[in-house]
Parts: structure tokens; C-alpha cells; sequence
């Protein structure tokens, strides 16, 4: 398992959106680390610029800010959406909610849609750039095989699209950056802290941090538009 970025070129600019939960949290002081980039620009809901997923602005001064600190090489979207005090993963169809199904797509679908709308065109022309955004295996439709969480599973399913989509405009542009969905596995924080289940295998947050950045690492203009497990492994779609 690689613990650097070492296939990135060095210098440029990193970015973590979402980089004050758990995850979001640790790939930012993991990227710091690196020493690989000149600079580490941390995004979220307090940050100076502050961002919010639903505000297409804030996302787009945040790009501003962003294009001004070097090249950028290095977008990881850590937002994501699973749960709160109003809304459970459904168990059933009887479940479904218009409201809270339009909340799922909003923040794990359309929020990371804008946000590559604003991101992907900072890289620069040539060289290897890379834009992951945290998506989760239960949104592959081919490896659903318990059913249940509607909205999550399939606001997924539509995040995964729109990374594919991208990619392939991005190719034409950018042809050695990458455009990715991972899969961090389960992750002891407080989005999955309530679902995690006996016998299911969780990683802290470094753990993972650790096994996405070596993914990062290895991964090149042949995977993007790809969606892939913490192992590197593909997930099915």
C-alpha cells in the first residue's frame, strides 16, 4: 500500500471538499502530509470561503479562491449524505418519502454534480490531475443483493453516473487527469456509527484515508470513470 501521492506531479494544489467530517478530516491531514503540494485547500461548511452543497455560488467562489493557490492536481469530494434526526435509510418502499428522497439526490447527487462543474476545469491542461468523490457500494445496482435504503443506494447509483459522464468530457479536455468514485468501505464516523453491524469490517478513519490515497496513487488515465473499492478492486455498477 502506497502512503504517498507520489504519481502526482509535485507542487500545484490540493483540495478536500466536505474536509470537516471524519473522513473529509483525515484525506485532509493525509494529503498534508504528503508534502506533495504547495498548498492543501480544506472546504466545507466553516471554511473561509465557506461552501454549501445546495448553493451553486459558494461552490463557484470556492473554485475562484481555489484557482488562485496553484495548479490544481488534486480534488477529493468527502461530502455525502446517508443520515440524520429526520431522516432513517429506508427499510421498505412503505418508507419512501418524496422529500427525503429529493434531500438524497440533492446532497449525494446534484451537490457533487455542481461541484465537478466548477472543479474538474481547474486542472491543469497536461499531466496527472485527479478528481475522487466518495461513493458507497450499496449504490452499484449489480451488487445489490439485500435491497432496502432507497434513496441512499440510489442517489448513489446517480452519483456514479455523473462521474462516468464527466469523465468522458474530461478525457477529451484533459486526457491524463482522472475522474473517480470510491468506495471507502465502512468507516467508523457518525454517518455509518449506527448501521455498523456485527461482523462487518470497519476501518477508522486513518485506515481508510490510508488505503484511498494508495488507490488514488495507483490509479491512471485508463481507470477514470471508473467506481472503485478501498482495495483498488472495481465495484460492479
Amino acid at each position: 500500500m502506497s502512503n504517498g501521492l507520489h504519481s502526482v506531479p509535485a507542487g500545484g494544489s490540493a483540495i478536500v471538499l466536505g474536509a470537516s467530517g471524519g473522513l473529509g478530516t483525515a484525506l485532509s491531514d493525509a494529503i498534508a502530509r504528503s508534502g506533495r503540494f504547495e498548498r492543501l485547500v480544506k472546504l466545507s461548511r466553516a471554511s473561509v470561503p465557506a461552501i454549501e452543497l445546495l448553493d451553486e455560488a459558494s461552490l463557484a467562489r470556492a473554485a475562484k479562491y481555489a484557482s488562485g493557490v496553484g495548479a490544481v492536481r488534486l480534488v477529493v469530494d468527502a461530502t455525502g449524505f446517508l443520515h440524520d434526526d429526520r431522516h432513517k435509510p429506508e427499510k421498505s418502499w412503505r418508507d419512501l418519502e418524496p422529500d427525503d428522497m429529493g434531500r438524497a439526490f440533492a446532497l449525494n447527487a446534484i451537490g457533487p454534480a455542481l461541484i465537478m462543474k466548477h472543479f474538474l476545469p481547474l486542472f491543469p491542461p497536461s499531466g496527472k490531475a485527479v478528481f475522487a468523490t466518495l461513493s458507497a457500494r450499496v449504490g452499484s445496482i449489480g451488487d445489490n443483493h439485500l435491497g432496502g435504503w432507497y434513496s441512499y443506494r440510489a442517489s448513489k447509483a446517480a452519483l456514479n453516473q455523473l462521474v462516468r459522464t464527466a469523465s468522458v468530457e474530461l478525457k477529451r479536455l484533459k486526457p491524463e487527469a482522472v475522474c473517480v468514485a470510491l468506495h471507502p468501505g465502512t468507516v467508523d464516523t457518525p454517518l455509518s456509527q449506527p448501521f455498523s453491524r456485527a461482523g462487518l469490517e470497519v476501518h477508522s478513519p486513518s485506515i481508510a484515508t490510508a488505503h484511498l490515497i494508495s488507490v488514488i496513487d495507483r490509479l491512471g488515465p485508463d481507470e477514470s470513470g471508473g467506481f472503485f473499492d478501498w482495495h483498488g478492486a472495481s465495484v460492479p455498477w
